[in-house]
This record gives C-alpha cells, structure tokens and sequence, in this order.
C-alpha cells in the first residue's frame, strides 16, 4: 500500500475558503492510507505561485523552484526531517493581500527513501490584509433616524460597466447591520446573517466571495438587502436596548475584477449609489420579520431596472456616506459562516383548541420557516401569520418563555399564482409552529418547512451506548449546540437574550471541542472577550458586551470570567494550536491578575456561585447549596494553575513559576476556609466536593475522604443530581476519579426529576436551562428564567466521550489518544469517534458476562496510550486495535 494525503488544510479553515486573513498560514495534512506501521519521518511542502492553477505548479524530483509553465515562481521547503504535520510553519514569503497560491505536501515514512506522491492541491486565497487595501465607503439609507422605522430593511444599488468579458472577479462586503448581496438578480453566496456577530467598533468582520461567474459583459447591477441586526436592533433582555454599535445601518462593499482583455475595474460602494425602502418593513432579531410582498421592486438588482414599468425613481435617493467608518477595524473571518444547515418536515399539524393550525416539527430547532402559498389575485393583501414556541401547554403555543421576543413573522401575500418566502434576517428556537391566515388549499405537510441554520461547523464527535435515552440525550446535546453557535456562542436561542455568556460557553468548551470543529469560531469568540475586557482584567460577563440589567458594568464573577484562561487551554488540548494560547494570553493573564488582587480565595464582589442548582426556587435561581465564594476561591486557584501552564507551553519561564506559586497559594487559601475539622467541605454539596477534586485542591489525605462524601452525597439523594452550572460538567468526572464509577452511572441513568435523564423521559429534543423547565405534570416552570435550549447541562457530554466511551486526548491536539473505557451498571456497549487534526480516532466496548472486549483506532501519527482496569497500561500506534480484560 502507498501513502496518500488528504488535501491539506490552512490554519482552521476549511478548504473552499477564500479571503483568509493571515499573511503566514499555518498547514496541516493527514494521511488518508498508509502501511500498516506507517509513521511520518519527513515532509516537504510546495507553494505555487500565483500563475500556477490547480492541477499545475507540482515540482518533480530535481525541481528548481519554478513551475512548469509558471510565470510566477514555486517554492519548495525542501525536505524537512519532522513528523509534525498539524498548523506547521509556512514555508513560502508571506501572502500579500488578493494573493493567490496553490500549495501541496509530501511526505517520507520512517526510512524511506522515496517520498509519497504530492497531495492533492489547496488553493490559499488572501484577503484585503490592510486597511489602505479599502477604497470604498460605508454607505446608508439617506434622511434623519426616523424612530419609527428602526426595523425597516433598505435596498441598496449601484451600476457599473465592465468593458469586457470577466476572467476573475472578488467581492469583498460587509455591513453595520445584516446584509444580503445580489449581482444581477442573483444572490451572492449562501451566507446568512452576515456579517454576524462580533464587538463591532473594534471587530468588523468582512466576506469574500467569488461573482466571476455572475458578472456581464457590459452594465452590471450590484444590490443589497440592509437591516439592523444585532448593529441596531434590540438586543438583550428587559426591554432590551437599541442602538448598541451605532445608529444608522451601513454597507461596504468593494468589487475588484479582472477583464479578459487585462483591464481592471474597481467598483465600491460610494455616493453614486442609491436606496429605498424594501419590502421588508420589520426585522428584528428577537420580534420577527414582516414581508409586504406587495412592495417587492422586481428587477431591481438588474441592468435596465430604471426602463421597467412600475419603476418609481423617487423612491430611490442617494445614499448617505458615512464619515466614521476606520477600516483598521475591518477582519477577515476565523470560522465558518451561519448558513442553512438542513430542512426539517413537520412530523405532524392539526387544530389547536383555540381552532389554529399547529405544525410539531419533532425536533427543537433554530431557524425559520419556508411557506409555499398558492392565493392567485383574490389573496392579495392577506396576511399570513406566523408564531413560534419551543413547546404546547394544553395544545396552544407556549411562549412565556419567550418573555418579550414576539417571534412573529408575517407574510403579506402579492397575488401571484404562487409565492414561496422565507424569512431573511431573524430567527427563532422552536419545535412548534402556529400558521394563521394562509389561503386555501394549503397544506401544512408539503408546503411549509423548518430551515435550520447555524454556523456552519464541520461535525467531529459521534457517541452512541446501549441506552436510548442516554443517545436520545446526546442527541439532545448536539442539537442544543447547534441551536446556540449561531456565529456566538449564545446561552439559548429563543427568547429576548440571545447572548453570549462567558460562563455557558466556558463550560461547555470541551464537548463542543469534541463534537464539532469550533476552533475558529471559538477563536474569534476570543478575539472579542480580549476586545471587550476591562482595562482592570475584569472579563465581561457577556461577549460582545452589551447593555443588561444588573450586569453592567461587569465585575470579576469566577466561572464567567475564567473563560479568559480555561477557554483557550481547552481548545489547545483539542486542536495543538500554541498560536491561540499566544493570542489569548494577555487577557488569560489580565484576569487572572485582577482576581488575584483581590486575595487568592477569588472572593472579589458578589458571584452567581453555582448558578440555577435544581434546589434553588423558579423565582431566585442565585440560591444554591453551594457558597458562591467556595465557588469563586475554587476556580482562583484552578485559573492560576491553568495559565501556569498556558505560560509554561509559551516559554515564559518566570511567569509560569509565578502562576504556579499563585495557585499553590489558593489551594492553600481554599483549604484554610472552605474544610472542617473533621475533613469536610463548609458547603456539604455535591458541587462543592466535585469542585475541590476535579480542580486538585486538597491534600491526598482530605481528597479521599471528599471523594467518599461525594459518593455518600449521591446516594443520599437517590443519585438525583444537585448541581448548577458550575457543579454538572465536573461531578460525573470527580466520581470516577474518587473511584465511584458506579455512582457516576447511577447519576446518568437516573430517569426521575432531577436528572438528566427526566428530561429525555418528558420528551425533550434538547437540553434544557433548568432541570425541570417542565414539570412533571406536563406544565411549564414558573420561573422566568425556563429556557428548553440552553447547553450548559449538557456539559456531561464530554464524560460520555472520555470516560463512558473512553476516548480523549491524552496530548495536546490529539497527538496521543487515551484509550481507557470505564464500563459501569447500566450499559452493555459504548462507543466514541472523533475526528482529530491527524485523522479518525475510534473507541467501542462491549461487555459479555464478566468479559470486557475494547476495539478502537488509532489515527497514522497518533500514539494511544490504553488504560483498561485489571491490567497493565500499554502504548500502542497507529492502527486498529482489540483489547480484552476480565471484569472483577
């Protein structure tokens, strides 16, 4: 068997990415075949030259740096003796902006003498990489803010000439709000809610997109859709607030394109272009988009729109040019985009007692429906109506939990024999859907449908085990990640908050590490909590920051705060990226310093603690078993020791040694005030012990005897669990680690209330805020806080994968896998798979009798360590592998 490469991958983008933003990318490759026993010795990389296309610029054995039939030169790296192969140096002189290269990679296996055939071509595409690369101008509807007309979308239009054919065409466009491109009636990518989200003032992200192929020979139409957005629209909760980033909606676009004849031409957005009000007449983001089909302008993204009938040129006014924009905040983007993911058929609709329509579609989703609407002339004017709500209460709509986001569309119908519409620029969490005023002959089953969207983000990690409801669970887990990384990791997806909340996230970062490839989100996501930080260190409780209640201006909350250093540390175990930990290592460093001024028990002003603890009332979810200050001293120490460790991959020495000294004290610190006499915890709860020995805080001595009164802890509660969002994602691991696996089972296994199972038992399809948002009577929890999407909970995940399962990495980036199944009551198989930056990486047990019968696999370039109780720890490489142990 010879060696083949997949094709390589730059930085953390995916291959068809074009525009990156980094003048030095970093490359990976993994091996797609290779003989048994194969490891990599070499590797050298070619860089073609902007002249060379993708199946040219492949140097052979003796090559001298050029191409064939290259104008531009191809440079080699020359063997390089390493068997590194994930975000290796680029090898060639960095990427100038708009520069074009075709890269491959070969590689020599452990003494071979011959290298592999090249792999197949990636073509890296860079962006505009500085500002002075901008010429064009932020651009807006024209008039004073009108107040009334906050959500009304705008269309914008400019002509230009090309004169000649086009051979290669770059747009490059992003907007103070959300955007929608055309190009000669064409839509132009199939991106939705650009630009997204980010700390916009500081961090405007821009999208590139090939129209080579749209263009004409001759007068072109460029076009767009503007709303608010998270730029102006309302966001947050308690009303929540308008005009965050700014007041006025903008646009800016540049288009550079080459001719066949060699011409250039650069079209941007400037004072020559035009805007009227569309026919979107509300968007927003929480309330929901009302369309007037009526007012549809057909054509206007085309040539000779001005000559058509109905044409109205008053309605169409120049642009206001504004004069605040720096293009020094500009960036090009780390992550996929939010796009439509899948379609979702209802399951069933039928009558509401009230006598409406309702359509289940099965599933808990985010996104927005499609309608096909058949009305002809006699419908026009008729207003098709529809609500959202995540769950039924006596068979209507429920949405007092959505509090003040109306989540309401409206379709006003043309008249046209048909007419199929889909919302642009909002989007609802919701399993039903109520339909009012359609015309007749409409059918709920065929002619309406759930478009999902989310980022974009490839799936990595798959878990399945004997157990339905524990897959039905997982299951749940993913799609409450799906629902909530719409471009920000948000806390849920439905109701008037939306936001990105440090502490979910940092929770939740290693199983959505696992079961999607999230780094460039997450990276960005970084960008914006450095962006956004306090020139004290303080972290902002929500990122991008915005105006809430109570929680403005922010103060160091441990658990929120500490995304600051355990974010970038979890997402280096997942995919080996130092370049990461550099970038986020100042504001790792600003919070960690400003807790530890406030003393090393971590106790700076009031903390949320172990927030929503299944005991605590629907009306104060602050009050938990737990004290908060345990919490906070808890996380103090466990921060410093982590950004010890962040220093020491870094090489700054003296930083590591000062961080470590720090946590020695907090550890320290937290033993003197938070134990007893008689070796327990001033919190007697199961949070508090799974915190002190997940985060390594006592002594051996003290460790042992909390890990017992854990276990004692669970079973007194009949293993129901008793933890908030600091406590779930560390109790089942704590167990396992004080040696109670089947108290850990128990805990999962559990079916009644509260459990994570009760759920799952009452027909959940994703995680919900609060153990019981739905109560055991069928009824809705009270509280105000009852989100049925919210993936904190649902931070187990990642004990099914490494412990259940038995696969993690065992080095950073997965350059070593840990192979160590921890079988308990319950379940009879497991299984785990994971897609690593070297290739597929595999877990399943079976257990028959008293025999335990592991198989997994091991990616080329990847050592695993197995770890099976009742025998010996052993390494092993690349391959597929099998492992049995008797059960005692």
């Amino acid at each position: 068997m010879s060696t083949v490469l997949d094709v390589p991958r730059a930085e953390h983008h995916r291959p068809d990415r074009i525009g990156i933003g980094e003048r030095r990318p970093r490359l990976s490759w993994t091996v797609a075949e290779a003989p048994h026993g194969w490891v990599q010795a070499a590797y050298e990389v070619s860089v073609a030259g902007d002249g060379a296309g993708a199946g040219e610029g492949v140097p052979g054995e003796g090559d001298t740096g050029q191409g064939p039939g290259d104008a531009a030169p191809t440079w080699l790296s020359g063997r390089i003796d390493s068997a590194a192969s994930v975000l290796v140096p680029w090898p060639a002189p960095p990427l100038a902006s708009r520069e074009r290269r075709v890269v491959r990679v070969r590689v020599w296996g452990a003494g071979e003498r011959a290298p592999s055939a090249w792999s197949p071509p990636l073509a890296v595409e860079a962006g505009l990489l500085s500002p002075g690369d901008w010429t064009a101008s932020m651009v807006g509807p024209p008039g004073k803010r009108d107040p009334r007309a906050w959500e009304r979308a705008h269309l914008l239009r400019g002509e230009f000439e090309l004169p000649a054919p086009p051979a290669y065409a770059r747009l490059y466009a992003t907007a103070r709000g959300l955007y929608e491109l055309e190009l000669n009636g064409a839509v132009v990518g199939d991106d939705v809610l650009t630009p997204g989200w980010t700390s916009y003032n500081r961090r405007l992200r821009y999208q590139t997109h090939d129209v080579t192929a749209i263009l004409l020979d001759g007068v072109n139409v460029l076009g767009a859709h503007l709303a608010d957005g998270w730029y102006r629209g309302r966001i947050g909760y308690g009303g929540g607030t308008r005009d965050v980033y700014g007041d006025r909606t903008g646009l800016l676009v540049q288009l550079e394109v080459v001719c066949a004849d060699g011409t250039e031409v650069r079209f941007c957005t400037g004072p020559g272009w035009r805007a009227a009000p569309g026919p979107v007449v509300r968007a927003s983001l929480y309330d929901g988009e009302r369309y007037d089909a009526r007012l549809a302008q057909r054509g206007w993204s085309q040539p000779e729109y001005d000559e058509r009938p109905g044409h109205d040129p008053a309605a169409w006014r120049p642009v206001r040019v504004a004069a605040d924009f720096d293009p020094a905040t500009l960036r090009a983007p780390t992550g996929p985009s939010v796009r439509h993911t899948a379609d979702v058929a209802p399951v069933s609709a039928g009558l509401s007692p009230s006598g409406r329509t309702v359509v289940d579609f099965g599933q808990n989703l985010v996104g927005r429906l499609r309608l096909t609407l058949r009305g002809g002339r006699q419908a026009r004017g008729t207003e098709v109506v529809l609500r959202h709500a995540e769950v039924l209460q006596e068979g209507e709509l429920c949405t007092r939990p959505l509090r003040d986001a109306e989540a309401r569309d409206t379709y006003v119908i043309a008249g046209r024999p048909e007419e199929v519409w889909e919302p642009r620029f909002t989007f609802h969490g919701f399993r039903y859907a109520e339909i009012t005023g359609a015309p007749g002959g409409f059918d709920p089953a065929t002619d309406v449908t759930a478009r999902v969207i989310g980022s974009d983000l490839r799936r990595t990690g798959w878990f399945a085990c004997s157990d339905d409801d524990v897959n039905r669970l997982h299951e749940n887990v993913v799609w409450s990640m799906r629902g909530n990384f719409v471009d920000v990791p948000t806390d849920c997806p439905q109701r008037d908050e939306r936001l990105g909340w440090t502490g979910d996230i940092q929770v939740f970062t290693p199983t959505a590490a696992f079961l999607h490839d999230c780094s460039g989100m997450l990276a960005s996501y970084l960008a914006d909590l450095a962006a956004d930080q306090y020139a004290d260190g303080t972290v902002p409780l929500i990122v991008p920051e915005v105006p809430t209640p109570e929680w403005l201006p922010a103060w160091p909350m441990a658990v929120w705060g500490d995304a600051a250093v355990l974010m970038p540390f979890e997402l280096y175990r997942a995919y080996g990226d130092e370049g990461l930990l550099r970038d986020s290592y100042p504001s790792a460093r600003a919070w960690v310093d400003r807790v530890l001024a406030g003393g090393t028990d971590g106790s700076v002003g009031r903390q949320l603690g172990d927030w929503l603890d299944p005991s605590a009332p629907p009306d104060d979810p602050w009050a938990a078993r737990t004290d908060a200050g345990l919490v906070a001293a808890a996380y103090a120490a466990r921060s410093a020791r982590v950004l010890a460790a962040t220093a020491a991959v870094l090489g700054e020495r003296a930083d590591a040694a000062r961080y470590a000294a720090a946590s020695d004290d907090a550890r320290a610190s937290f033993v003197s005030a938070y134990t007893t006499g008689e070796g327990r915890l001033t919190s007697d709860s199961q949070t508090a012990y799974a915190l002190a020995i997940r985060f390594d805080l006592l002594p051996p001595a003290l460790a042992e005897r909390a890990g017992e009164r854990l276990a004692e802890l669970v079973r007194e509660a009949g293993h129901h669990i008793g933890t908030g969002f600091a406590g779930t994602p560390l109790i089942c691991e704590a167990l396992t680690r004080a040696g109670a696996v089947d108290d850990a089972y128990g805990l999962l296994l559990q079916r009644g209330c509260p459990s994570w199972l009760y759920p799952v038992t009452m027909g959940a399809t994703t995680v919900w805020e609060r153990w019981d948002s739905l109560l055991p009577d069928g009824s809705v929890n009270p509280g105000e806080m009852t989100s049925f999407n919210h993936y904190a909970l649902g931070a187990v995940a990642d004990w099914l994968h490494t412990r259940v399962a038995g696969l993690a990495p065992a080095a950073p980036g997965w350059r070593r896998v840990r192979v160590a199944p921890r079988p308990g009551p319950g379940l009879t198989w497991a299984r785990a798979r994971h897609e690593t930056p070297y290739g597929t990486a595999e877990v399943g047990w079976r257990v028959e009798g008293r025999r335990l019968d592991v198989r997994f696999t091991v990616p080329v370039g990847v050592t695993a360590q197995v770890d099976l109780e009742g025998m010996e720890a052993y390494e092993v490489g690349a391959g597929t592998h099998r492992a049995g142990v008797d059960l005692p």
